[in-house]
């Protein structure tokens, strides 16, 4: 089973995301895709939110890159694996200068022959301002052709909406 879990800035996708993985009666494995910046306190500070938010039982995987060799690999296929968040994943893609394209191509590949159960946020960037800067604007464009195509392999997705959840289904074409 895959689970898209996608939503803005602080809207909650994560403690959505969390909930779900909640329900399942096997060991979560939180596979957080954000680097650790030192210098900046406020990341820390979000990090330690999502941190203590976490049961002690479940188990951490920081992988900022390589999501294709995690879920290509035995080791988690009888747990959950909780992957937060997608749009760090593409940052950090971006930020080490690889090819978008081929790195999404492996990735939506990874996750279709990925046996196991993922339920995957990431965020929703489209739907604000144009960005100003051209890495801007092809990050967002990345951001929404990989949500896309992410979406189209879960089974399902839902958006954390302020008072209420939107449950998003996939319709055949």
């Amino acid at each position: 089973m895959k689970v898209l879990v996608l939503g803005g800035a602080r809207s909650g996708k994560s403690a959505r995301a969390e909930a779900l993985a909640k329900h399942f009666s096997r060991t979560v494995v939180y596979v957080a895709t954000s680097p650790v910046f030192p210098e900046d306190q406020d990341w820390q500070q979000r990090i330690a939110r999502h941190s203590k938010r976490r049961p002690d039982d479940w188990v951490l995987v920081e992988e900022p890159l390589n999501l294709v060799g995690l879920l290509q690999g035995a080791a988690y296929i009888r747990d959950i694996l909780l992957i937060d968040c997608l749009t760090l994943w593409l940052s950090n893609v971006l930020h080490e200068a690889k090819d978008v394209e081929a790195e999404v191509d492996a990735l939506c590949l990874a996750l279709a022959r990925y046996s196991g159960t993922v339920v995957m946020v990431s965020n929703e960037v489209g739907m604000g301002l144009v960005p100003e800067s051209a890495i801007g604007r092809r990050f967002r464009d990345a951001q929404g052709l990989l949500n896309q195509r992410v979406a189209a392999l879960a089974d399902s997705g839902t958006s954390p909406i302020p008072t209420s959840l939107l449950t998003i289904t996939t319709v055949p074409e």
